[in-house]
């Protein structure tokens, strides 16, 4: 094994990946192996991002697993869905470790991908073998993994935020409401009408009501911490921002509880993770606060007077909903401390 392992990322042109190779090139155990876009093979990776001149010039390659399990450590597959489960199959059968950062591993059972992504779902096979990788709640279980299914960019705001009130006998499970809002490059750099410049500029959307393909997602890991059947109401927004999502969620509870016990509850939750960062009473975080980073930062109130719960959770999509956490889950994976690469602070203003 070389002193520093060799990570590839496939579906190199998207923000995804462009990320990775960024947190990639600052990690102190990490370089920057293959580099894979079967579209855009022969390139010089700062083609596509000229900001990586003279930082990154190698060619971008085409989809090779035995070279890649030859010449890499670790392979982070940052594709659109649908695509990763026909890879990773090959990848894994090579011997080589995969974090996919698609969808197409994070759901149990072939028939729920299916109705919710619209894809042919990967094998069964290899869904047993995925990992769900929300790195707070699930590291001991990542530490051994060959296959790492990344969570998604709203699953990790909302679950990181729900959890520990859901594991609690605190809340009445069908009242739980999320309000979700993400920035643009959450919606990828392919062009589309919804992400068009005018279509978004000084405008708020919301958008897929009752189809996001995350609500299983949510409602899964949902249930398997709590040990109760969920259903959640989830409305998604898109907002004239760049990077950032904020999901501001509501929960009916069942007992009088202040808002300091709640905050306490979080507080002991949380202890000794270093990426959760739970606020004190009467702060509301703001996703400019993590911008940049592998935060996830909460924000607790309960209105006395409706006995309600209001849980704000907020980070960086492409950073903890995405790359970042792809970053800690191969830092738990190699053994190495999970926020080795990781620990920056936020870009702020």
């Amino acid at each position: 094994m070389r002193e520093r392992m060799k990570a590839a990322v496939i579906g190199g042109t998207g923000y995804g990946a462009v990320e990775l190779i960024r947190l990639i090139k600052i990690h102190p155990h990490l370089n920057i192996g293959t580099v894979v876009s079967n579209s855009q093979a022969g390139n010089s990776f700062s083609e596509a991002y000229p900001h990586l001149t003279g930082i990154l010039e190698q060619p971008l390659e085409k989809f090779d697993p035995k070279t890649l399990a030859e010449q890499n450590d670790i392979v982070f597959l940052a594709t659109p869905s649908g695509v990763s489960s026909k890879l990773v199959p090959e990848l894994i059968e090579e011997g080589i470790r995969c974090i996919d950062l698609s969808g197409d591993f994070r759901l149990k059972t072939e028939e729920q991908y299916e109705s919710w992504y619209k894809h042919p779902s990967a094998d069964r096979a290899y869904l047993n073998q995925a990992i769900y990788g929300l790195s707070e709640i699930y590291a001991e279980k990542i530490r051994d993994a060959r296959l790492i299914a990344n969570p998604g960019c709203y699953p990790t705001a909302t679950t990181l935020g729900l959890i520990p009130i859901i594991k609690t006998n605190l809340v009445d499970f069908e009242s739980i409401i999320i309000d979700a809002k993400s920035g643009v490059s959450g919606a990828g750099r392919g062009l589309s009408l919804t992400s068009h410049y005018v279509e978004i500029n000084e405008n708020l959307k919301a958008y897929k009501l009752g189809k996001h393909q995350h609500i299983p997602e949510i409602e899964q890991v949902l249930e398997e911490e709590s040990g109760h059947p969920i259903t959640v109401s989830f409305t998604t927004h898109l907002v004239p921002m760049t990077r950032g999502i904020m999901c501001t969620m509501y929960v009916n509870l069942k007992q009088n509880v202040s808002t300091l016990e709640v905050y306490e509850l979080y507080k002991k939750f949380y202890k000794n993770k270093p990426f959760v960062r739970v606020r004190p009473v009467g702060t509301i975080p703001a996703t400019k606060e993590v911008w940049g980073s592998n935060y996830c930062d909460i924000g607790l109130h309960v209105d006395e007077r409706t006995n309600r719960l209001t849980i704000i959770s907020v980070i960086d999509n492409l950073m903890k909903g995405a790359s970042g956490q792809a970053i800690q889950n191969a830092n738990l994976m190699f053994g190495w401390d999970e926020s080795t690469g990781l620990i920056n602070i936020p870009m702020y203003p």
